[in-house]
């Protein structure tokens, strides 16, 4: 049986030889670089024989009364049954208390062991046991902590490696895949875009070892940074924290164990951890919010984000603006504004570009189909599983894709955006309807993206962040399943006519089919091929109407930037003049960032070129692409504004002044959309049952004439016509 390994060391020794003598670079001592991380400015001074007299008498203790330095504002009063070992230095105490959160904590320090620490300017710090090698700001507040200390290979959740150390124990965050084929290293300041990146590019070794090497050079390899606690930060009735790196405005209270962390806070984005938590080996960002029992290891939360309720997160990238409460999550890259709720929903070994909902009951990647654990899903932006979804390994899924409760036993790849998958099971059937969101539900639709610009808080907006349904990466997938359409529409017909066929006669026949809005098309089974990975049918269900909103949609995004730029330009020529057909270009989602593809594998080829050669560099790049952005999409859109209408040469004034009313008369038919998707509500009989009357449903869940959204949506459109009416007169389309 093995012996715990415990140490005597002579008690004079206690608080000294922080760095061991092979890890100090000639000529420093053991605080050269706590001495670069206190930034306090206080002028330090020996004790008093008064003040020493006065220390001793309020029944403190040190090893040596000539280490312990102290500012002109220091008062030995405010000094109670402590003790003191190695150097410490300390701020003002003055003769106030410190009140937050409804509690009075009087300055000073207080039945508290302190070791080799530095004090800012009025803290209090009371029954604290074990407080060791931390840098404190001013007016910090640390009361009824068991332990408090850093070791001098501490991290702070980074994974790098400290001088002597060994490649095998360096932290690795295993993402989008169990098998850790796709594993990152965290560090301070990562964003989605760096996560995704460096997880998605595996066979370009050089493009993988720079974001090593950006790791290495950001974040020193020295032994012996002190923990920092920042200004007016409170913790408060906790158990275990060590090798923690916290910010200023933080809020810790009753938190279990704290553990080799980089907390970040700020009096413009405060962090809070509650009750109950362990989190372990991670980066927690600005603005985040951790309570009730959180468990989380190996991780990096993202700005704004939220754990509660019991949530656990392991080995997982939690992008900005996201939420995960009472769950499990493994192994995932989850892109911003991301919903995930509910005791028994999970994820594992997923990829989740964003605008996602996962619900109670659902299992995404819950199971395994090879004998590895090493299968994924990826999900593109507006992935919204239902109710008790079970999903396999591997499966993709088109952007705004909604998933109907079921257990699907295979490997789902859907390229249709905006659709509802569901199993009829009495047909034994993959059934697919393709935009169903813009023919059943345009108010959630609307809403979401309208509600996910109001709730990016970030403070610091380095990555452009699109929210808008209607974008490059989302109309690219529309113009794809045009195609699709076609081809499964004019194989069906094929098919009933018994007549052979290639694949480009049931493109062709699929577009004349689809375009005349032939009635024969209600009449075919229009089966895809390849969307799941069994023998059984997958039937798509309304396809001409699909068809048609898709068209009616891209056609609408067009339009929508076709106004932005006719408002870009002074008179008509110079504007036919940029109205001239182009090649939409390729996107990809770059954790929630929407970039061209030339432009990332430009990024790329400066990374592995040494052009950007830092982790900053990299970000000041998509600071500039999120610059281009706007410009880059008009230029996509009216690319696919000519493309949709099939439109090849320069644009005449009727054709732009049909367009505009074209935009306004599409305008109205969404707003219209809106506020009947929101209608059915009211007046579904199984929604109305369960009130008295109408005035107490109006009580309980609002008047539908009151709706907020829905008449800020009718006042846009409103907006939008008008604006539109004084285009056509200012350039008399």
């Amino acid at each position: 049986m093995a012996y715990n390994k415990i140490t005597k060391t002579p008690v004079e020794k206690l608080g000294y030889n922080f760095i061991k003598p092979e890890f100090l670079p000639d000529g420093k001592d053991e605080y050269y670089l706590r001495n670069l991380q206190n930034r306090s400015g206080i002028n330090y001074r020996n004790l008093t024989a008064y003040e020493i007299e006065a220390l001793v008498k309020n029944r403190n203790a040190s090893d040596d009364w000539n280490k312990i330095l102290v500012s002109d504002a220091f008062n030995p009063e405010l000094v109670k049954n402590c003790k003191f070992f190695g150097l410490v230095r300390i701020g003002k105490l003055e003769p106030y208390f410190l009140e937050f959160s409804d509690m009075k904590y009087t300055v000073g320090l207080y039945n508290s062991t302190i070791i080799s620490s530095d004090i800012g300017d009025n803290t209090v710090i009371d029954n604290v046991n074990y407080l060791s090698h931390y840098v404190l700001g001013n007016e910090v507040i640390l009361v009824n902590i068991n332990e408090l200390a850093t070791t001098d290979r501490s991290k702070f959740g980074i994974g790098i490696l400290k001088d002597g150390e060994s490649e095998d124990i360096r932290i690795w965050m295993e993402i989008c895949n169990e098998n850790g084929g796709r594993s990152v290293v965290p560090f301070s300041g990562m964003l989605p875009g760096d996560a995704y990146l460096w997880s998605r590019f595996r066979d370009d070794e050089t493009l993988l070892q720079r974001f090593k090497e950006f790791t290495e050079k950001e974040f020193k390899s020295e032994r012996g940074y002190y923990g920092k606690v920042g200004d007016r930060t409170v913790i408060k009735n906790s158990a275990i924290i060590k090798d923690v790196w916290i910010g200023s405005d933080a809020y810790i209270k009753g938190a279990n164990k704290l553990k080799n962390l980089t907390i970040h806070s700020s009096h413009e984005a405060t962090t809070q951890i509650g009750e109950g938590c362990e989190i372990v080996n991670g980066i927690v960002s600005e603005g985040c919010r951790i309570f009730y029992g959180v468990k989380a290891v190996r991780f990096v939360m993202a700005s704004n984000s939220q754990l509660k309720y019991g949530a656990r997160l392991i080995n997982s990238y939690l992008g900005n603006n996201a939420t995960i409460s009472c769950c499990e999550v493994l192994n995932s890259l989850i892109f911003p504004s991301h919903e995930q709720h509910h005791n028994n929903s999970f994820l594992c070994a997923a990829l989740v570009m964003g605008q996602s909902n996962i619900p109670a009951g659902a299992t995404i990647g819950s199971n395994h189909n090879s004998r590895a654990a090493d299968g994924e899903i990826i999900a593109g932006r507006g992935f919204w599983p239902g109710l008790c979804v079970s999903l396999k390994h591997n499966s993709q899924f088109a952007s705004f894709t909604m998933i109907a409760k079921a257990d699907y036993l295979f490997e789902l790849n859907i390229p249709l955006p905006f659709a509802l998958v569901s199993l009829n099971y009495e047909n034994d059937t993959l059934t697919v309807m393709p935009a169903y969101w813009f023919m059943y539900n345009m108010y959630a639709l609307e809403r979401n993206a309208w509600k996910y610009v109001d709730r990016d808080k970030r403070y610091e907006k380095f990555q452009l962040l699109e929210y808008d349904y209607l974008a490059p990466d989302s109309v690219n997938e529309m113009f794809d399943a045009i195609e699709l359409l076609r081809k499964f529409a004019g194989k069906a017909w094929f098919k009933k006519k018994q007549q052979s066929f290639t694949d480009n006669d049931c493109v062709q026949k699929g577009k004349e089919l689809l375009e005349q809005k032939k009635a024969i098309v209600y009449s075919l089974e229009i089966i895809a091929e390849g969307f799941e990975n069994s023998k059984r049918k997958t039937i798509i269900t309304k396809v001409q109407q699909a068809y048609d909103a898709y068209k009616e949609m891209i056609l609408f995004y067009g339009l929508k930037h076709l106004v932005l730029l006719i408002d870009e330009n002074n008179d008509i020529n110079q504007l036919k003049e940029k109205l001239l057909s182009s090649e939409r270009a390729k996107w990809l989602n770059i954790g929630g960032q929407l970039i061209t593809k030339d432009d990332v594998e430009l990024m790329k080829s400066n990374i592995k070129q040494n052009e950007i050669n830092a982790w900053d560099g990299l970000h000041n790049y998509y600071k500039t692409e999120g610059e281009k952005y706007p410009q880059q999409k008009l230029q996509h859109a009216i690319a696919a504004l000519f493309e949709i209408e099939n439109i090849q040469n320069k644009i005449s004034a009727e054709k732009i002044n049909e367009w505009l009313d074209k935009a306004v008369a599409t305008s109205s038919a969404i707003t219209e959309k809106i506020a009947q998707s929101r209608k059915k509500d009211y007046t579904n009989p199984f929604r109305q049952m369960v009130y008295e009357s109408e005035a107490e449903m109006n009580k309980i869940v609002g008047s539908f004439n009151d709706n907020s959204f829905i008449k800020l949506k009718q006042k846009e459109f409103e907006d939008f016509k008008l604006h539109v009416q004084t285009l056509k007169a200012k350039f008399k389309f």
